[in-house]
């Protein structure tokens, strides 16, 4: 009986390690939950203005995030022409109930317009207060403004986006373009001159594409964080 015991002894001492390591693979792998629903909240950029649909922000990040394994539901609530003002007056309606996260990005035509940086903290507050109130976690995403306007007012714009962030406790993304930027040097329209349509502000199919890889892996941090808030809500 003890040569039996020893003899397959070592064997039973593999089978238990073995099914230690399945069990360790089994608790590290990802696990499957429900779609997460997200609101791509923003104006023309986020709408996909002077594109085929398919080949604009919100249907091209949906491909990535699917890519990514992420089973997220993405809204499209970009409104060509919107500014901060547009975005806080529809923010209370368009942020229904079945809404787990929202990405903001809006700012741009305020700065085409050269409307005043304390009018677009207040209405960008109000939509972030918005969110807020009903626990919806949310992705920030800057814009830089130009010099043109003189450096007193990109100082006091370019502000507005960090420092909301931190008071709300968002996830930040310092700008739209990001993904069209070389390392942290400000955008060089000469540089993306090949990713944007003929009127310099808009992005083309491959721009958009360079954009999405850029946003990506903060709306899969985002869809991180609606998950974690639908947790605490079954628990």
């Amino acid at each position: 009986m003890r040569k039996s015991q020893f003899a397959y002894g070592p064997f039973v001492w593999i089978n238990k390690a073995l099914a230690s390591i399945a069990l360790v693979f089994a608790l590290a792998a990802p696990v499957k939950g429900e779609q997460i629903s997200l609101l791509a909240y923003g104006d023309s950029l986020t709408q996909g203005y002077g594109l085929l649909e398919q080949n604009g922000f919100v249907p091209q990040m949906r491909v990535w995030l699917k890519a990514q394994g992420a089973d997220v539901r993405l809204v499209n609530a970009g409104v060509s022409g919107d500014t901060t003002a547009g975005g806080a007056a529809r923010i209370d309606w368009t942020l229904s109930d079945d809404i787990q996260g929202i990405a903001v990005a809006l700012g741009g035509n305020d700065l085409l317009r050269g409307l005043p940086p304390e009018q677009a903290r207040a209405n960008l507050g109000a939509i972030l207060q918005a969110a807020s109130a009903k626990d919806v976690p949310v992705l920030l995403i800057g814009m830089n403004a130009p010099g043109n306007y003189g450096a007193e007012y990109k100082a006091a714009f370019d502000a507005i986006y960090p420092e909301l962030s931190a008071e709300y406790d968002t996830l930040f993304a310092e700008s739209f373009f990001l993904g069209l930027q070389s390392g942290d040097a400000p955008l060089d329209p000469a540089a993306v001159q090949g990713f944007m349509q003929s009127d310099g502000v808009h992005p083309n199919a491959a721009g958009v594409r360079k954009i999405v890889e850029g946003l990506g892996p903060f709306y899969l941090e985002l869809m991180r964080r609606a998950q974690g808030v639908s947790s605490l809500e079954k628990s």
